[in-house]
């Protein structure tokens, strides 16, 4: 059932953005802050049994010098008797998720390309096992759930942390000798979505890639839909009356539409019409703001599955055309 927009005023749907004065000035100190801390980037050779690939446990600083985990997959066998640096895709994962296994992620590898994939501080235990913690102070009430943790100052709002994390991956994955630094490629699926969107505006990147992306336009979403994660807000702000725009202070930090309007890497974008986890206004939000050459991919009749496989295969078409 479709229940936002029709597709054609969604197409042009680009409303106004609500920024702070001090964004980019904020997002710089952050990342200064975390590079002021070793990177300490480890990658140990894991065997999982795998027989085309090589698997790495990896370990770097990412918040705060706090330790991050992820893994780091490259295909066995590349062209030619000296081949080059490889393209990477760096994937951010889906809400709750964490790392798994290096089993779980045989895709892009598969493709040829190097592939790094980041846990998710504090997540991990909803559908996906993590592995890194989250280690944070200044908390506040919360509803449960990660949307509301620190929610009334950007400071100490959870989402600082993990978008500060991203983009050190970006840093630890420069590191190797088998990638090609100039050909890194963000992507994730619903929260991995909004995680590249910020990525994208706040590093150098070749293209991005999110899948029907959370964490975009959120006081939109709260307002037309009540399907978690959103709801975790919607439920703050109930109790919570008199912080309904401290929250919304905080969150134009972290929305994906301004980071969106940051970007400048070819981007492939997806959306399910009948979403009623990311509305697909707030993708086309994104999408719409966006500020580099960017594609979109609609599927009218999906949820918040969206394209699954079929959108992988679009993915590597757009990949390979861009980086051939």
């Amino acid at each position: 059932m479709r229940f936002d927009l029709p597709l054609d005023a969604l197409q042009t749907y680009r409303p106004t953005r609500h920024e702070p004065d001090d964004f980019d000035a904020f997002w710089q100190r952050s990342l200064e802050e975390a590079r002021q801390h070793e990177l300490g980037a480890v990658f140990e050779p894991v065997d999982y049994g795998l027989v085309t690939l090589d698997a790495f446990d990896v370990t770097f600083s990412g918040y705060d010098g706090q330790r991050v985990k992820g893994w780091f997959l490259l295909p066995r066998q590349r062209s030619g008797p000296l081949p080059g640096p490889l393209p990477c895709v760096v994937e951010y994962i889906g809400y709750g998720g964490g790392r798994g296994f290096p089993t779980d992620w045989l895709f892009w590898p598969s493709m040829g390309y190097a592939y790094f994939v980041m846990d998710t501080r504090g997540q991990g235990s909803a559908w996906r096992k993590g592995d890194t913690p989250d280690v944070f102070s200044g908390s506040s009430p919360h509803h449960p759930g990660f949307m509301t943790l620190g929610i009334l100052d950007p400071e100490t709002y959870y989402y600082r942390r993990l978008f500060v994390d991203a983009v050190r991956a970006l840093d630890a994955v420069r590191t190797r000798e088998e990638v090609d630094a100039d050909q890194l490629v963000v992507t994730g699926a619903s929260q991995g979505g909004g995680v590249s969107l910020a990525v994208a505006g706040l590093g150098e990147v070749a293209a991005v890639m999110p899948d029907v992306p959370f964490l975009c336009y959120y006081r939109r979403a709260t307002e037309i839909t009540d399907n978690a994660p959103y709801s975790e807000i919607a439920h703050f702000c109930k109790i919570q009356r008199d912080k309904v725009e401290t929250v919304f202070d905080t969150l134009s930090y972290f929305d994906g539409v301004n980071f969106a309007a940051r970007s400048s890497a070819p981007a492939l974008f997806s959306v399910g019409l009948m979403d009623f986890t990311c509305p697909p206004s707030t993708v086309f939000a994104a999408f719409n703001h966006y500020g580099g050459e960017k594609e979109m991919r609609v599927y009218p009749y999906n949820n918040h599955e969206g394209g699954e496989s079929f959108q992988r295969l679009e993915q590597v078409a757009f990949l390979n055309a861009l980086l051939e």
